[in-house]
């Protein structure tokens, strides 16, 4: 089979089109033939060699990713040839706790992941893809849709009337303001762009800021919610916005901290923290029970994916580039079978 291994680090040019032997399944594994696979930003992290950890070359990026089940090994009982399934990011966290899973078992880093023909899952680390989603939808949802799901939902237990405040308009930031609409929560988004506003308006948010415009985006949020604040805060920014995220929250309100798209360095007071009774989580991506829970409202709701721009799978180095560079409004995927 064909497959794109990173060889070594350091970037894109170290990118390789391979032939690999065909997969085998195992007791409990099946295999996939796979249709379409979604980058992240951890993704370009790794390929550029500065993620956090360093993984074992070579290897198969990219942990998101849609495919039709084609063997089953024995023993196998939650899915049958014909099947189509997303693989689950932390391969083996079904439930419960983030102490429950396992940080050497992540798709993509340091397990392979799927940006190949095909690829074996263990039956435990997959769910059924919503059938209302095209491929390319149902790519984008293992780890930027879990992971706004399990923020508002499983951890935050986000109740209608509340606010909440998405930071951005990437790939958790916007399914964070479908999901928190579908709930009947008020959503704020920011963005350096009106025109991305106004598309975020249109997916269900209530209110737009203008960061740019307004570089004290946390007194527009407090004048928007009377003094208030917001409930629930998608924090992608990391500790250059974090401050001011504090500043926008309501009392006991809760930080989801995900990303750190300004840097990993910076100073925090924590009598701010102390003054609001603010929780501030970090947001690993979320469990298998997480993932088929948000199927369903995907489902009831009939919530799509917001798709930026889809590339043929062996041009995998330029959805790297746009990824890294073109400040994407959702997610960038790329088609298996181009």
């Amino acid at each position: 089979m064909k497959t794109i291994e990173l060889q070594a680090p350091g970037g894109l040019d170290n990118l390789r089109l391979v032939e690999r032997p065909m997969p085998e399944p195992g007791r409990q594994e099946m295999i996939i033939k796979v249709k379409a696979t979604a980058l992240n930003y951890r993704d370009v992290e790794i390929v550029g060699g500065s993620y956090h950890t360093a993984f074992a070359l070579p290897l198969i990026p990219l942990s998101d990713g849609v495919g039709e089940v084609v063997a089953v090994g024995a023993e196998v009982t939650r899915f049958k040839v014909g099947d189509r399934v997303c693989g689950t990011f932390w391969q083996r966290w079904v439930g419960g706790s983030f102490a429950m899973a396992e940080p050497s078992y992540q798709r993509g880093g340091p397990i392979d992941g799927l940006l190949s023909e095909f690829a074996r899952l263990d039956e435990q680390a997959a769910v059924l893809a919503p059938p209302h989603l095209s491929n390319v939808e149902a790519a984008t949802l293992p780890c930027a849709a879990v992971t706004a799901w399990h923020a508002l939902f499983t951890e935050g237990q986000l109740k209608p009337g509340e606010t909440v405040l998405s930071l951005g308009t990437g790939g958790v930031s916007l399914f964070a303001v479908q999901f928190a609409a579908a709930a009947g929560a008020r959503v704020i988004v920011t963005s350096s762009s009106d025109d991305k506003l106004t598309r975020a308006k249109a997916l269900g948010a209530h209110d737009g800021i203008n960061y740019r415009d307004n570089p004290d985006w946390a007194s527009a949020v407090l004048a928007l919610t009377d003094g208030r604040g917001a409930d629930h805060i998608i924090e992608v920014g990391g500790p250059q916005s974090f401050a001011q995220s504090l500043k926008a929250s309501a009392r006991g309100a809760q930080i989801n901290v995900i990303g750190y798209l300004g840097g990993s360095e910076g100073s925090i007071n924590p009598l701010d923290i102390f003054r609001r009774q603010v929780r501030a989580r970090g947001i690993p991506v979320g469990s298998r029970e997480s993932f088929e829970a948000m199927n369903r409202g995907l489902t009831v709701n009939r919530i799509r994916p917001v798709i930026e721009k889809v590339f043929a799978w062996k041009d995998a180095a330029a959805a790297f580039r746009h990824l890294e560079h073109g400040s994407p409004f959702g997610k960038v995927v790329l088609d298996h079978t181009q």
